[in-house]
């Protein structure tokens, strides 16, 4: 056997005392309330079959064969960029290949030494990572709290030198599913003058006008720096981008590492993010609308067993039922895939000690039926814990 540091041995050994354990999963076959499909796009046979077609018209290359800056970018990535623009109404936009290349490729090189970060205390894992890349400093803000925000700009301005101050949030938010407030958010830039940055993963097809995200469906896309978007949530395939001007299209080219110093996403993948996105405002409109009826009947039938004071809702697809410490959730979470239904437990340390919860994903082709058999099945047990 070989050899493996003791300190990493002990950290595992950490983890398992705590019950926190990670394990990859296979798929299966439950009922869905656990994936980030929320559109039912990564399944949808139209999908595929129109990006099979796009490829026929392009390049039938299995890998991009190299970095966009030398042999990878494929004809495919212009297309693709244009629709994206088109849909989420931008004036320009740069493919990643993962939500996380495109937050660290983002923070590692837009905000400079001397300039100040402003993040959101919840902010994901990938923009803190970005963020301690960067030569800028760094300080949170308390969630969703725009007077803790501009106590800190307050503060922090007269210290900032000639520097900028960049404010970063997400627009829904992976573990409670609830949103800042964007107007607020927009008044505070033009009092402060900071550039607003919105991570929008949780937002794309789903909230905001046909699925626009929530900056492009309240029109206010021309008053934020940057958007960052994925695709593979609720549009189902792979990759992200950067929405935002030519200039700072120009300069992610240039300076980003993440997206300079790695291969470009193969002409495929590349393909299904031009399907999705001509599908989200065609065809896929009536599964943005299916979505929100799902999420207004679970909200509703949450009420109806009186479940609220266990609930984080909103008006996205995520919605939480907090059950505090990682033995519990798990048993919960393991007598209902007993019974068919795949929900996952979100466990500290990736939330709060204390604030564990199962998380609840919605989709467009979950029934009513399975809605309320699952929250019922939640409100019995519930009982029982009490």
């Amino acid at each position: 056997m070989q050899k493996f540091p003791i300190k990493l041995e002990k950290s595992l050994e950490k983890r398992k005392q705590q019950d926190a354990v990670r394990k990859l999963c296979d798929s299966t076959g439950l009922v869905d309330f656990s994936s980030n499909d929320y559109l039912g796009f990564a399944s949808c046979r139209d999908i595929s079959e129109e990006a099979a077609r796009i490829l026929e018209s392009g390049k039938l290359l299995n890998g991009a064969t190299g970095s966009r800056l030398l042999s990878g970018n494929h004809d495919l990535f212009a297309i693709a960029e244009k629709e994206i623009c088109t849909v989420f109404r931008s004036e320009a936009a740069l493919i990643f290949n993962s939500g996380y290349d495109a937050n660290l490729g983002f923070f590692s090189s837009i905000p400079q030494r001397g300039d100040m970060i402003l993040y959101d205390e919840h902010a994901h894992a990938s923009i803190r990572d970005g963020i301690r890349l960067s030569d800028a400093r760094s300080i949170k803000f308390s969630h969703n709290d725009l007077e803790d925000l501009e106590k800190k700009l307050i503060r922090h301005i007269g210290s900032s030198g000639n520097g900028e101050i960049f404010v970063v949030t997400e627009s829904v938010f992976s573990m409670d599913g609830d949103s800042p407030d964007i107007k607020g958010l927009i008044d505070l830039e033009e009092k402060y003058g900071f550039f607003l940055i919105l991570d929008e993963a949780h937002a794309t097809g789903v909230m905001g006008e046909e699925g626009r995200g929530i900056v492009a469906g309240m029109q206010l896309q021309d008053k934020v720096f940057a958007r960052i978007l994925t695709f593979g949530k609720a549009l189902g395939s792979h990759g992200a981008a950067i929405l935002g001007s030519e200039n700072l299209k120009q300069y992610l080219v240039n300076f980003s590492r993440s997206f300079i110093y790695t291969t470009a996403l193969p002409p495929h993948s590349v393909a299904t993010i031009i399907a999705v996105s001509r599908n989200l405002h065609t065809e896929g409109k009536k599964e943005v609308e299916k979505l929100k009826n799902n999420i207004d009947y679970f909200l509703q039938v949450v009420k109806d067993l009186e479940l609220q004071q266990y609930f984080i809702t909103g008006p996205s697809a995520i919605q939480c039922c907090l059950i505090p410490g990682n033995a519990r959730v798990k048993n919960l979470a393991a007598q209902l895939k007993r019974t068919g239904f795949d929900v996952k437990p979100i466990l500290s340390p990736t939330v709060p000690a204390g604030k564990e919860r199962l998380r609840f994903c919605l989709h467009s082709y979950n029934s009513q039926v399975d809605i309320k058999s699952v929250l019922s099945l939640v409100a019995k047990n519930m009982i029982s814990l009490q």
